[in-house]
């Protein structure tokens, strides 16, 4: 195993997290600075998401429940204007939940060739 759960996490799954959550954003008629204004991330980052530079290897949006919970944040978000700590820690909230269902474990066999999805429970066990 090169590339443990965590990393695969932090390079893949948040990233998509938030690309789909600056998506919902923009789908409910938000520019990109009032964007990045509730996000507490820069007028460039929203660029890069929307544009599918950064966060496109995932699609969250495969994953009703998962999708779900991210419109739930971003109405919660548009209402009450949390502050980057609240934000971070429900994506990571969600994060673990993708784990815990197992739906990173084909992603992460993809980046890296040393794991066997079918053999390894590590996230399941842990997160589910």
């Amino acid at each position: 195993m090169k590339t443990n759960a965590f990393d695969a996490v932090a390079k893949y799954v948040y990233p998509a997290l938030r690309r789909r959550l600056v998506g919902l954003l923009r789908e409910r008629g938000l520019n990109q600075i009032q964007i990045a204004e509730l996000l507490h991330i820069t007028q460039s980052a929203v660029s890069r998401y929307l544009g599918m530079n950064r966060g496109a290897l995932i699609e969250v949006e495969k994953f009703p429940d998962i999708d779900e919970k991210l419109r739930g944040l971003a109405d919660r978000i548009m209402k009450e204007k949390p502050d980057e700590y609240y934000i971070h820690g429900e994506l990571v909230k969600i994060a673990i939940e993708m784990l815990g269902k197992g739906y990173v474990c084909s992603f992460h066999s993809k980046v890296d060739p040393e794991i066997d999805p079918k053999l390894c429970r590590i996230c399941i066990e842990t997160f589910g």
